[in-house]
C-alpha cells in the first residue's frame, strides 16, 4: 500500500522535473542578421540608381549616348589619358551614322562634351556594381545577412549585370545601318529595367524596416483589396514609363508643342503613316506621344479611384501614404504637361523624369502599407 501523504507535502517532491524555457517558432529560429546597416546599404545603392536614372536622362537629351562605340567593362573605366586617345575615339565616333548624318563638322571639342556624359553613365554603372558588390559579399562574409534574405540581395546583382548587358544592346542598335539614335524600344527595355531594379530596392527597405515577426503580425491586418488596387496601379504606372521612354527614345516630346490638343485635334492626322503598321507605335512621334498623353490621363483616373479606396482605410498611416501618392499625381500631371507645352526643354523634362521616380517610390510604399500596415492606437484611427 502506497504511503500517506502529508496534508501540505509537495506533489512530486521526490522527483522534481526540471523546467525548460518555452522554445520560439520558426521566425525566431531565423537570423535576424544586421538589418539595418543592410537596409542603410540599400537606400545608398537606392540614390544611386536614381542618380543613374538622372545622368542616363540627360544623356539622351543631349544626345551623348552613342559618343563611345565599344562596350568595354573593364578597361573602358579609364577615359582617354593623352591626344592621340582622344583622336582615336572620335574616329570611332566618326563612323556612325549618327556622325555622318548628324554631327558632321563636330569639333573635338564638341566630341568632348557628350563623351563626358556617357563616359559619366557607364562610370556610374560601375560604381554601383561595386557598391553592391562590397557590401553583398561583406555581409555575407559576416555570416549578418538575415535569414531568406541572400537569394534575393544576390538577385539585385544579377538585375544590374543584366542591365549592363541591355545597356550595350541599347547602344549598339545606333551604331549601324541609318539609325541616328538608338532603338527606342531597347532604350524603354533599359529605363525599364531600371525601374524593376529601383522598385525591389524599394520593397526591401521598407521591409527590413521591421523584423520578421513584426512583419508577420502586420500581414494580420492587411487589407487584400487595397494591395491589389495599388498592385494595379503600380503595373499601370510602369506602362507609363515604358511609353514615357518610348517618347524620350524618338524626341516625341518636342512635338505637338499644344494641350489638350495635337495639331488643332484630338490626335495628330499622321499617327498610322508608317509601314509596316507596327512601327507606327515605337517610331510615328505622333501616335507615341498620343498614346503616352491617353495612358497618363487614365492613369490619373485610376489613380484617383485607388486614392478614394486608401482614404477608408483603419490606418492612419496608410492614409497619409496613399495621400502622398496622389499629391505627387496631381504634380507630375502638371509637369508633364508645361514639359508638352514648352517642348521637352532639359530644364523641364529632366524634373519630369525625377517626378517619376518619386512617384514610383511612393506607390511601391503605398502598397506596402496596404500589405503591412503599422501599429496605431485606437485615437490614430479615428
Amino acid at each position: 500500500m502506497a504511503d500517506k501523504r502529508k496534508l501540505f507535502e509537495e506533489v512530486g517532491s521526490e522527483t522534481p522535473v526540471a523546467r525548460t524555457a518555452p522554445k520560439g517558432g520558426m521566425i525566431d529560429a531565423g537570423k535576424r542578421g544586421a538589418r539595418g546597416a543592410i537596409r542603410l546599404w540599400l537606400m545608398v545603392l537606392f540614390a544611386l540608381v536614381v542618380v543613374m536614372i538622372a545622368v542616363g536622362g540627360l544623356t539622351r537629351l543631349t544626345d551623348s549616348g552613342l559618343s563611345i562605340t565599344e562596350w568595354r567593362p573593364v578597361t573602358g573605366a579609364l577615359p582617354p589619358m593623352d591626344a592621340a586617345g582622344w583622336e582615336s575615339e572620335f574616329e570611332k565616333y566618326r563612323q556612325i551614322p549618327e556622325y555622318q548624318l548628324q554631327n558632321k563638322g563636330m569639333t573635338l571639342a564638341e566630341f568632348k562634351s557628350i563623351y563626358w556624359w556617357e563616359w559619366g553613365h557607364r562610370q556610374l554603372g560601375r560604381v554601383i556594381g561595386l557598391v553592391w558588390a562590397l557590401g553583398f559579399f561583406g555581409f555575407l562574409a559576416a555570416r549578418q545577412i538575415p535569414t531568406g534574405w541572400t537569394g534575393r540581395l544576390l538577385g539585385l546583382g544579377a538585375l544590374g549585370g543584366l542591365q549592363g548587358a541591355v545597356g550595350w544592346w541599347m547602344v549598339s542598335s545606333g551604331l549601324g545601318g541609318e539609325m541616328l539614335d538608338v532603338a527606342s524600344y531597347r532604350l524603354a527595355t533599359h529605363l525599364g529595367l531600371a525601374f524593376i531594379i529601383l522598385g525591389f530596392i524599394a520593397w526591401y527597405v521598407y521591409a527590413l524596416g521591421r523584423d520578421e515577426r513584426a512583419l508577420m503580425q502586420a500581414r494580420r491586418e492587411a487589407e487584400p483589396k487595397l494591395f491589389s488596387m495599388a498592385t494595379g496601379l503600380m503595373h499601370f504606372a510602369f506602362l507609363q514609363i515604358l511609353l514615357g521612354a518610348l517618347v524620350a527614345g524618338i524626341d516625341a516630346g518636342r512635338n505637338f508643342p499644344s494641350w489638350p490638343l495635337m495639331e488643332g485635334g484630338l490626335w495628330p492626322s499622321d499617327m498610322f503613316a508608317e509601314t509596316p503598321l507596327w512601327r507606327n507605335f515605337f517610331e510615328n512621334p505622333g501616335l507615341v506621344q498620343f498614346l503616352h498623353r491617353m495612358a497618363g490621363y487614365l492613369l490619373f483616373v485610376f489613380g484617383i479611384v485607388v486614392w478614394l479606396r486608401g482614404r477608408k482605410s483603419p490606418n492612419a498611416d496608410t492614409r497619409f501614404r496613399f495621400n502622398a501618392v496622389m499629391a505627387m499625381m496631381l504634380v507630375q500631371v502638371v509637369i508633364g504637361i508645361v514639359t508638352v507645352v514648352y517642348a521637352a526643354p532639359l530644364e523641364i523634362a529632366l524634373p519630369h523624369q525625377f517626378g517619376a521616380v518619386l512617384l514610383w517610390a511612393l506607390i511601391l510604399r503605398a502598397r506596402f502599407a496596404a500589405r503591412y500596415p503599422r501599429k496605431q492606437s485606437i485615437r490614430e484611427g479615428i
